[in-house]
């Protein structure tokens, strides 16, 4: 597929996770999108910045932290948002479009599972501290539940994206899907053990300044 091909998928992904977003969550407060803002900003920062790049386009990083850590501050879409437009943003400045648009996907993906895990299913923002053992429990469950689910999605939307897109051929596609998988693993581990730290460090302090959401505004 040529650049502009690229470019225009890309456009097309972003206006329709855009309109479900709406959808799904139709305003945003100031304090959210700035948080958002800065979660996506940081997402960009732990990809560029601090990144071991593999074979075939595969990188161990840490810029899923931020998409998983926004969905259990504010909600999925939040997450999503944060993760999809920092690391596509990301990929666009290292100059690759074609990464960028299955990206946005992926990322979205992770912050919807996350928020749905957390605040529908694990009700996380009404869960107290106490007992320790169970909400550290809690918290590590709905990271590593969009985390863990991007390993299997990213290595299956890379195959598509490098044999449609990038006109690979499938055995080489095939390979680079375990090498892949392997990296995406390792990232969703070290990602869900920052998130789990960042989450407690984080949501006393942002709770008592005011900017989060309350429970059933979570729960959405």
């Amino acid at each position: 597929m040529s650049t502009t091909g690229m470019w225009l998928l890309l456009t097309v992904v972003v206006i329709l996770i855009l309109f479900i977003s709406v959808l799904y969550k139709r305003s945003f407060t100031v304090h959210e999108l700035a948080l958002i803002g800065v979660m996506a900003a940081l997402s960009l920062v732990a990809y560029l910045f601090f990144r071991i790049p593999f074979y075939g386009g595969s990188s161990f990083h840490l810029g899923n932290t931020f998409t998983a850590l926004t969905a259990l501050l504010l909600d999925g879409v939040s997450g999503g948002l944060a993760g999809a437009i920092g690391l596509a943003l990301a990929d666009v400045l290292a100059g690759d479009p074609g990464y960028a648009v299955t990206t946005f996907v992926l990322k979205f993906l992770i912050g919807i599972t996350c928020g749905a895990v957390a605040h529908k299913l694990l009700h996380l923002r009404s869960q107290s501290p106490s007992p320790r053992t169970a909400y550290l429990v809690r918290i590590t469950a709905a990271a590593a539940s969009g985390l863990l689910l991007n390993v299997f999605t990213d290595p299956l939307l890379g195959y598509f994206r490098n044999v449609y897109i990038f006109g690979q051929e499938y055995t080489l596609a095939q390979a680079l899907i375990k090498v892949a998988g392997g990296v995406t693993l390792v990232n969703s581990i070290f990602s869900t053990v920052c998130v789990v730290v960042l989450y407690l460090a984080l949501r006393p302090a942002l709770e008592r300044a005011g900017l989060l959401p309350k429970a059933e505004q979570a729960a959405r």
